[in-house]
């Protein structure tokens, strides 16, 4: 195989290269696009609200948090209890 040749593969690799990175980014940018307008769709507007509606949308999501964090940690702990001993 001559020069040409090498330098043709190359070329065909790099552009595979270009269009697999441009597409995964491309597919994740539209994933988080479609997610906000999802989370923006769903949850009532702040603006909109009394304070009264504020202040309890703040605390649930204040428990949703809290919540999370419980269940992350849990999930930690069996992780760590199911880890063979060495």
């Amino acid at each position: 195989m001559d020069a040409k040749g090498v330098w043709n593969v190359l070329k065909w690799i790099l552009a595979a290269l270009a269009a697999g990175f441009v597409g995964h980014f491309g597919r994740v940018l539209a994933e988080r696009l479609i997610a906000r307008r999802r989370t923006a769709r769903t949850e009532p507007r702040d603006a909109d609200a009394s304070p009264e509606t504020r202040a309890t949308l703040a605390a649930i999501k204040a428990e949703e948090k809290v919540e999370k964090k419980r269940l992350k940690a849990e999930q930690k702990r069996e992780k760590k209890r199911d880890r063979p001993k060495d």
